[in-house]
């Protein structure tokens, strides 16, 4: 039977709970004096591990990719990302099963068409996992029968989830129908 490989590839961060459950890719970021160049690059966004077969990665090397942090699966979804294939492959399958199977190349161009694109809804539509703006500008995430607001510590403040109205949704509609359709994202214990 093979060890799986338990090195944190984080290092000392791996104390620290705001940093989430998964790690994020878009592209190069940061240049060689250390210092934020460009918000994204290409439209391969997706959501890893923070371990995988022992591999360390800088968080701000130049030239290189560097990676973000999600505190769940609602987080990155909403912030455009879908499960990487490779060292996510179950969420991968499940998410492009949902979506009845197009390419990964295909997934990604519906995402990109759709980032930083808000759209209304009807909240008794949504189903539980997507991010929505509540009244007062804080995202929230929708559950069965609740609503429970973003922080980076995790998901707090739980009020009942309205029965109907519009509401600004934060996750994209490619999402949305992946989640409709029996995606089930791996959410922060503090959403259960």
């Amino acid at each position: 039977m093979a060890r799986r490989n338990r090195v944190d590839p984080w290092g000392d961060l791996h104390a620290n709970s705001a940093r989430g459950l998964f790690t994020g890719n878009r592209g190069c970021l940061v240049d060689e004096r250390g210092e934020v160049v460009r918000h994204h690059v290409g439209n391969l966004w997706i959501t890893c591990l923070l371990e995988y077969r022992g591999w360390r990665h800088p968080l701000t090397a130049p030239r290189r990719w560097t990676p973000l942090f999600f505190l769940d699966d609602a987080v990155a979804l909403a912030a455009g990302h879908r499960p990487c294939g490779q060292c996510r492959r179950d969420d991968y399958l499940s998410y492009q099963a949902a979506l009845g199977r197009p390419s990964a190349p295909e997934m990604n161009r519906r995402l990109a068409a759709e980032r930083g694109r808000i759209c209304s809804a009807a909240i008794e539509g949504l189903p539980s996992g997507t991010v929505i703006q509540q009244g007062t500008g804080v995202a929230a995430i929708v559950l069965d029968d609740r609503l429970l607001a973003f922080s980076f510590g995790g998901w707090t403040d739980p009020v009942p989830r309205p029965v109907h109205g519009e509401v600004t949704v934060l996750t994209p509609p490619t999402s949305v129908v992946a989640l409709l359709n029996g995606f089930r994202p791996v959410l922060h214990p503090t959403a259960g």
